[in-house]
């Protein structure tokens, strides 16, 4: 049975595009030894935040390819999101994921003929775990994207023993009550990593060691604080910085959706340029990139 160690923070890299829209590898290895250099030790690459389900077939394989050899360098962990395609997709691309390294995968659920119970998902999760046996899988959980509603805790108790790659799940959701219960299911056996940067310091407070956030990317500082503050039991500094961190946020994303927003930070806060998001998401007007790197410095200084 794959092993699954890893507990810690872990950044959802953006995709790098150039200006005709093609993917950018180039910027992978300064990306890697940026975020490593921050303390991050971890990388999923084809998340939301990664446009996962805008890349092709060959460009999601380029990517994880050029990530896996980054971090054989920067001995980051390296997870790979295969989901958001037709299911011989998934297979192919988890496949792929496998022989080329990976230290795990994580999938998002059928996004159109959607599991409705924790017995779908679990079947749903099998296949996907035979054709990448030595690899541990994770599920994506993000049910105000996927419009999959199953219950985490009762998925992971059900689960126990019948998908034998499965090691935990990835939580984006703002029901902490679900995602505490999602915790001590099983006995606690799974990894539960938080999804919500503005969520990090009562989940920390209430036990999640395991982190996946967009901002990770270009103020790994925070996490990194807040994370410490907590194990140290200095709950009021943890607070204070998650309120700098979720200030922030809403600065970022004031005028438009979550992923576009979130690149023009990276773009001004960090050395590493991400271009733009792909169509069918839709960019800052300049006007609005010029309000955002006014509004924002004075959060992103701890």
């Amino acid at each position: 049975m794959a092993s699954f160690t890893f507990r810690g923070l872990m950044a959802p890299v953006f995709t790098a595009f150039n200006s005709d829209w093609s993917v950018n590898v180039s910027v992978i290895p300064d990306y890697a030894t940026f975020l490593a250099d921050n303390g991050v030790p971890a990388v999923l690459v084809h998340g939301s935040t990664g446009e996962g389900t805008s890349l092709s077939v060959p460009e999601r394989k380029l990517l994880a390819e050029a990530w896996v050899a980054a971090g054989k360098l920067t001995k980051q962990h390296i997870m790979i999101q295969v989901g958001g395609c037709p299911l011989p997709d998934v297979k192919e691309l988890a496949a792929h994921a496998e022989s080329i390294g990976a230290d795990s995968i994580l999938t998002l659920p059928e996004l159109y003929l959607k599991p409705t119970t924790p017995q779908d998902l679990i079947e749903y999760l099998q296949q996907i775990s035979r054709v990448a046996p030595s690899t541990p899988l994770l599920y994506y959980h993000i049910p105000m994207w996927s419009n999959v509603n199953i219950n985490m805790e009762q998925f992971l108790n059900l689960s126990v023993g019948k998908i034998s790659t499965f090691h935990g799940i990835k939580y984006t959701s703002n029901d902490l009550s679900e995602g505490y219960n999602a915790l001590k299911a099983a006995g606690g056996r799974y990894a539960v990593f938080l999804g919500a940067d503005t969520l990090v310091e009562p989940a920390a407070a209430i036990g999640f060691d395991s982190v996946i956030a967009t901002s990770l990317n270009f103020m790994p500082g925070h996490f990194v604080q807040i994370m410490k503050a907590i194990k140290e039991n200095r709950v009021s500094d943890a607070r204070a910085i998650q309120e700098k961190l979720t200030a922030a946020c809403k600065v970022i994303t004031k005028n438009g959706a979550w992923i576009p927003t979130m690149k023009v930070a990276m773009n001004f806060v960090s050395p590493i340029n991400v271009g733009s998001a792909r169509a069918p998401l839709k960019n800052l007007s300049p006007e609005h990139v010029a309000e955002l790197q006014v509004d924002l410095p004075e959060y992103t200084v701890l």
